[in-house]
């Protein structure tokens, strides 16, 4: 793990050892990760990095394991694609007039054998304490090749109470409490915003622990044209879930029969934008 900070905003750690993903996130002294308070879906290769704060999913699939077909049939794709655990190549950081930069190369070896780059920078602006992360993805395969892409940005429920809220343009009504849906945990997946604008916006807050603050999340709607949000407080899991997404919520068959693979050609890339501030 890497410490990564600037003259403000919150105090990260990256995991070079796991697609520079973010583990730990302290706010005010506390630690927003959810830790252990998180479902163990069984797969070595993210228990860890899933009780982070930021864990990324893909790009050869997302959610849970879907049937692969053709000569992986008899096969599944791993849990929340092949990302998880391939180290990054840190190529350089700065910390510079209160700002903090990272930027990072990780190559990864997909579960049907092609290969892809994820080319990654972190950014906390140290003026108003906004973390950016620009990531490219780049086909380095002879193959063209579906690309997904799921952010979980996973948050401790021990932190909420009853005034803490979703808010945002695409939900319903505009918000609702932290608690929405089935007792003990429940998800949706909706379009994140109206066509036509390039930036989605969520919050949830305020929490009290941190100070009244709220999360803001900012993504780019052009690749990430939906918003997941899950929650799971069956014991002992206590954790809610913002997931900027580049596909509905369906199975990856339905995805395909729809056309609504995102093919990516040999060399060819697609940017992905994502934001977040504590307000």
């Amino acid at each position: 793990m890497m410490d990564f900070s600037a003259a403000k905003g919150p105090k990260l750690a990256l995991d070079d050892a796991s697609v520079l993903d973010i583990g730990d996130c302290l706010v005010e002294g506390h630690n927003l990760a959810p830790g252990s308070a998180v479902p163990d879906d069984g797969d070595p290769r993210i228990s860890h990095s899933v009780q982070g704060f930021l864990f990324t999913c893909g790009p050869d699939h997302i959610r849970h394991p879907d049937p692969m077909t053709g000569a992986f049939e008899g096969k599944r794709y791993p849990l929340h694609g092949s990302f998880s655990s391939h180290p990054a190549k840190i190529l350089w950081t700065r910390f510079e007039g209160g700002n903090a930069e990272c930027r990072a190369d990780i190559d990864v070896v997909t579960a049907e054998g092609r290969t892809a780059r994820l080319e990654r920078r972190w950014r906390i602006d140290g003026v108003t304490g906004e973390v950016s992360l620009a990531d490219r993805i780049v086909n380095t395969s002879v193959e063209a090749m579906p690309v997904f892409l799921m952010y979980h940005m996973n948050i401790g429920g021990k932190w909420f109470d009853s005034g803490t809220r979703l808010t945002g343009q695409m939900l319903e009504n505009g918000g609702f409490p932290w608690t929405f849906g089935k007792e003990g945990g429940d998800i949706f997946c909706v379009p994140a915003q109206d066509k036509g604008e390039d930036w989605a916006e969520i919050s949830l807050g305020p929490i009290a622990a941190i100070g009244g603050k709220s999360l803001r999340v900012r993504f780019g709607t052009d690749t990430l044209p939906f918003l997941q949000v899950w929650r799971n407080q069956r014991s002992p899991a206590h954790v809610l879930g913002i997931e900027p997404v580049s596909h509905r919520w369906v199975s990856r068959a339905e995805l395909e029969d729809a056309g609504e693979f995102n093919i990516l050609q040999p060399g060819e890339v697609r940017d992905f934008m994502l934001s977040f501030a504590f307000v």
